[in-house]
């Protein structure tokens, strides 16, 4: 919004609405922009460093509860905002909610839900966020109308609607059976609530796979050391390559800065902010659908692949196309616009069903439950710290690559695709807790953990 970028980016306001020297690809190219856009990732990959030891030691609820109350904190400090230090403190805050939240989230959902749906149940959690993504983008095409230039402090604010629910509702959530019986080995407890989330009253063999995975996880008192073993060498891989890769997508160029690519194809700041709303929110929301139907019927390599090929493909026409239409002065035709606003459709689309919302179901039922408060915490923080990289450079390298940032993005996106298709084993209707046996079985994982099946026999045999 101009007033928000005039009141707190003065010289970005100038570069866009006065300097015709600056080119198409460096107007946005501001080290404090990016600084406040970035912000958040690095309390957010604190926060979710520190959330893996409240969640291993005080469950996942009262992580997910001080996640919301630190979002309510944030937003509160945002849209009151009066100078810039209020306004990134507020966002560090916030990052600190996503920490938390990220972290303790998509394990709770794991660990509730049945092996058949889970796929469909942690996708949930993406579609929640793509909905959020596309309430706040509606909001701020709404509030930008606001005479007197306030309105960017109503869409910083409400940010406490959703964190109140979250908080409030993170009162009321029981704890998983999971984290039940790791915490207090309450066998009976976590049994009632196996059958009150399964909705049957033989739990045995789930609850006995439990029982087993607790007396693991009990043993092992530092689990950020352990999770550098080789027996837990393929899932370390795919918690730090997974996130990894979503971040080297290219989704920032749609999503943290959709309406600064708009402005960049010479639309204006209402029109910019609407199709940001609809790309970035309302695409993520209708394929997050997607995704929730076909991840438990086709498995996740399939999306990878086919979302990958799909987001390949765009980012070449996109690229080809500002490469040969729009220089650094100047702007496209009506129908190249239109073309590329297509094009950024058919990305989205793709990222959506596939890198989006798999990237963080498949870290959250991949780890043995030792681990998996560590292994989780892990997937977080190596995604922040990607997203903060990302962010930090994507204005710079627009301005420098200009449209060879498509190709860029494209060329990473071939070799993410590639990896998933030879070295990511089917996850789909494996139980959680038998997750072990997709890399005994799988072609090139086998060499590495081949001794892990002698070691777990031994263990069983011990208890």
């Amino acid at each position: 919004m101009e007033p928000f970028l005039k009141k707190f980016f003065p010289d970005v306001y100038k570069n866009m609405r006065e300097d015709t020297k600056v080119g198409n690809y460096c107007k946005f190219d501001s080290q404090l922009l990016t600084t406040f856009t970035s912000s958040l990732y690095i309390t957010g990959i604190l926060g979710s460093l520190i959330a893996s030891s409240v969640t291993r030691a005080l469950g996942r609820k009262v992580s997910i509860l001080i996640g919301g109350v630190a979002f309510l904190a944030g937003s509160a400090l945002g849209g009151s905002a009066f100078n810039i230090y209020m306004l990134i403190f507020g966002r560090l805050l916030l990052g600190v909610g996503i920490g938390f939240g990220n972290q303790s989230v998509p394990l709770y959902l794991s660990e509730m839900a049945p092996p058949k749906y889970r796929g469909t149940f942690n996708i949930g959690f993406q579609l929640c966020g793509a909905i959020g993504v596309l309430s706040a983008n509606l909001l701020n095409y709404g509030t930008q109308k606001i005479k007197g230039g306030w309105g960017w402090r109503i869409s910083l604010a409400m940010a406490a609607a959703p964190a109140s629910i979250l908080t409030i509702g993170a009162i009321f959530l029981p704890e998983t059976p999971n984290s039940i019986i790791q915490r207090s080995n309450d066998h009976q407890k976590a049994q009632k609530m196996l059958q009150r989330v399964r909705g049957i009253a033989d739990v045995e063999a789930e609850l006995n796979d439990l029982i087993r995975a607790s007396s693991i996880s009990k043993s092992i008192t530092h689990p950020f050391k352990n999770i550098a073993q080789r027996k837990y060498r393929p899932q370390l891989v795919m918690a730090i390559l997974i996130p990894f890769f979503q971040q080297v997508t290219g989704i920032n160029i749609v999503g943290l800065y959709s309406p600064v690519l708009f402005r960049t194809l010479k639309l204006g700041e209402s029109t910019s902010l609407l199709l940001s709303a609809l790309v970035a929110g309302g695409m993520g929301t209708v394929f997050a659908i997607v995704s929730m139907i076909l991840a438990d019927k086709f498995g996740r390599k399939v999306l990878f692949l086919v979302g990958g090929i799909q987001m390949l493909v765009s980012q070449v026409m996109i690229g080809s196309i500002m490469a040969a239409q729009l220089g650094d002065h100047g702007g496209f035709s009506e129908g190249y616009a239109y073309l590329i606003l297509v094009m950024v459709c058919l990305y989205s689309s793709g990222y959506c069903y596939s890198w989006g919302p798999l990237a963080w179901l498949v870290p959250s039922e991949i780890f043995p439950l030792e681990i998996r408060s560590a292994g989780q915490s892990i997937t977080v923080a190596v995604n922040f710290l990607f997203t903060f990289l990302t962010a930090q450079t994507f204005l710079p390298m627009l301005c420098h690559f200009k449209a060879g940032i498509f190709f860029f993005f494209g060329g990473l996106v071939l070799i993410m695709t590639t990896f998933m298709h030879f070295f990511l084993p089917e996850t789909k209707n494996v139980p959680i807790e038998q997750m072990d046996k997709v890399w005994r079985e799988h072609w090139f994982w086998m060499k590495i953990v081949e001794d892990v099946g002698e070691e777990s026999k031994k263990i069983q045999q011990a208890l």
